[in-house]
């Protein structure tokens, strides 16, 4: 049994046949998150997988679907990462989830310099608000905005983990792209593969999923839309079946 806090409650992550716990409160994890960790290639068999701006977890726990790697994921806020904790003994994978409390521009230093193969990113998309609108929530206030990393403490710090010939994905709002891709040449990343996410066909696209390889070759694929909603708010096929395995 887990031991549940608070407002947290058990939720399915349906494809994968696992459970998470979530907090209304705290954090709840988004469409985002799952697209990423669908998104991001992966070495099947073995291999040292990170995730940074980890939350409740929920990206290591899907990419454990996909590989037989070890993963770790980083988390700055304890309660966070506390639920994290609980939600990977939850579903008995200890032996290959790991979580680290700390600051993911440590995280290099901490946990060594060129070491992943793969490097995962769901970081928090606003500059810092001015004070007075800022969310009062503290919990949430970090997660959406740049208030403990940047976007580019975040790129740093996952070139400085990848190995060379490593990937590192990230997600992000579109009005972004320049900068990542900017960025991400700056940390030695050189952007493989972009996808655009649009809530349904004939409007504008509201994320963004970028795959690079550290020390990589220019050459950019743009890949196929990926459309949310059908005209009728139902989910296309696609997303049901990255959500439902359909």
């Amino acid at each position: 049994m887990v031991q549940l806090k608070e407002d947290e409650r058990l939720d399915y992550l349906l494809a994968e046949n696992l459970r998470i716990i979530q907090s209304p409160s705290v954090f709840a994890f988004s469409l985002d998150a799952v697209l990423l960790a669908k998104f991001v290639y992966v070495p099947i068999q073995r291999g040292n997988l990170i995730d940074l701006c980890s939350g409740n977890g929920v990206i290591p726990l899907f990419l454990s679907a996909r590989t037989k790697g070890t993963i770790v994921g980083v988390e700055i806020q304890e309660r966070l990462f506390d639920m994290a904790v609980r939600s990977i003994e939850y579903n008995s994978l200890q032996d290959r989830l790991k979580m680290v409390h700390g600051d993911i521009k440590e995280m290099p230093k901490q946990l060594g310099y060129g070491k992943f193969d793969v490097v995962t990113c769901n970081p928090p998309y606003f500059t810092t608000p001015p004070e007075g609108t800022k969310n009062p929530n503290e919990h949430l206030a970090i997660a959406r905005h740049e208030i403990l990393c940047t976007l580019e403490d975040a790129i740093k710090a996952s070139s400085d983990l990848a190995k060379q010939g490593g990937k590192v994905a990230f997600v992000h709002r579109p009005g972004r792209l320049l900068d990542i891709i900017t960025l991400m040449r700056k940390y030695r990343l050189e952007p493989k593969r972009v996808q655009f996410v649009y809530p349904k066909k004939g409007k504008e696209a509201n994320a963004l999923l970028v795959e690079a390889i550290k020390d990589g070759s220019p050459d950019l694929k743009i890949l196929p839309p990926l459309v949310v909603y059908e005209d009728n708010d139902e989910y296309t096929k696609e997303i049901r079946e990255i959500l439902y395995g359909e």
